[in-house]
């Protein structure tokens, strides 16, 4: 006569899984021989051994139901068996005790429909001078916000959520496979319910259940003072709203800055190129100058100034933005010096420059196209001390 696996356990016979688990497991905690030594404790503990063994199995456990026994292979259940048989390994036995497997795969049960949203990206276009100044922009942006109609619920109105059919509510179901080591436990998120352990009954029509809905909207970035190019503000929690109306995450608005007409930006500091004659390098001027932000600048030129020299402003850079998001002071402006020689002279500008060569015992350029050979000034020029 076939054994009554149901009966040794204490269920019945349209228990799910978890429960001819749980009951396995409170009666293997009461008769271990660790716990009880008695004979009468290791016989009952082998037979709730081989049931469980029976009813894990879905094709013993098919037997079972179809009024078989697929132990009964001339071998009694309690005759001369390992009490310990029933168990895959190590990994059943700390299973059944301790509710964690070592021999196997075991989930972490549902997972929360809510979730945090992802950070998003855009990058925005400023020029020099609003790096340097700062600037309130205001940028449209393409992200998941949360749904007006269900408030992130994903529920339609009047609907409900319900425990997962197939899983339980556990959000993964387990598969059981025997191997010369024992019992190996796979498991796996629910194929109904994505490992949420619960289904939505009837989901919200412009979300699809999701909580969310894409949409664009209009956000205004805070720029500070001193951005450079490829530099990131982050806006915090304007990024995309999670399932499940999870907080949003972050905006990064990432800075693409324009090149300038004028001025190269070289770190924190700033530089152009100013253009005098070459009789304002000779003799020294004061010559107006424009920055980038603080208006027009008079620049001291010292007489005898030389092509291609530089002369630094201190403080007239651009911001040293701090980690912080402080400004620290400002970097500097160097002006280099550009100067230029008179391309065309009429007789009497070209008679000045010559008697200007003569007064400092410069030797005159030959005129072209009377037949001498050039040169002269650059063999024989001397500086005036």
């Amino acid at each position: 006569m076939a054994k009554d696996y149901y009966g040794i356990l204490g269920v019945s016979k349209n228990a799910s899984d978890q429960e001819i688990k749980r009951a396995y497991r409170k009666l293997a905690r009461e008769l271990h021989p660790d716990v009880n030594p008695s004979e009468d404790a290791q016989h009952k503990f082998s037979e709730v051994t081989t049931a469980y063994e029976v009813l894990s199995d879905p094709q013993k456990r098919k037997v079972v139901d179809m009024g078989g026994d697929p132990m009964d292979n001339g071998a009694a259940a309690g005759g001369g068996r390992d009490p310990f048989a029933g168990f895959g390994g190590l990994g059943d036995i700390m299973d059944a005790f301790f509710g964690a497997a070592t021999g196997g795969a075991r989930g972490r049960g549902p997972r929360s429909r809510v979730q945090p949203g992802s950070d998003a990206l855009i990058r925005l276009q400023l020029t020099l001078e609003e790096c340097a100044t700062g600037v309130n922009r205001e940028i449209t942006v393409d992200t998941a916000i949360l749904c007006d109609r269900c408030r992130g619920g994903g529920t339609a109105e009047g609907g409900s959520v319900v425990t997962c059919d197939t899983c339980g509510g556990q959000g993964e179901v387990q598969s059981v496979q025997r191997s010369f080591l024992g019992q190996v436990v796979t498991a796996r998120p629910c194929p109904t319910c994505r490992g949420f352990g619960e289904v939505i009954t009837d989901p919200c029509q412009q979300c699809g259940g999701d909580g969310r809905v894409r949409a664009r909207r209009d956000v205004t970035a805070k720029i500070p003072p001193g951005v450079g190019d490829g530099m990131r503000i982050r806006l915090s929690g304007q990024g995309e709203v999670g399932p499940g109306g999870g907080p949003a995450g972050d905006l990064y608005v990432e800075v693409d800055e324009a090149p300038h007409e004028d001025f190269e930006r070289q770190g924190n500091d700033l530089h152009c190129h100013l253009r005098i004659p070459a009789t304002t390098a000779a003799l020294g001027a004061v010559v107006p100058l424009e920055t980038l932000i603080d208006g027009e600048h008079e620049l001291d030129i010292e007489a005898g100034t030389q092509p291609h020299s530089t002369i630094v402003l201190s403080g007239l850079g651009m911001p040293r933005l701090r980690s912080s998001g402080r400004v620290d002071g400002r970097g500097d402006l160097h002006v280099h010096i550009d100067v230029v020689v008179p391309t065309k002279l009429d007789e009497e500008q070209a008679d000045l420059l010559r008697e200007l060569a003569r007064l400092r015992g410069e030797e005159a350029p030959t005129p072209a196209g009377n037949g001498h050979k050039p040169g002269g000034l650059f063999s024989k020029l001397r500086a005036k001390r």
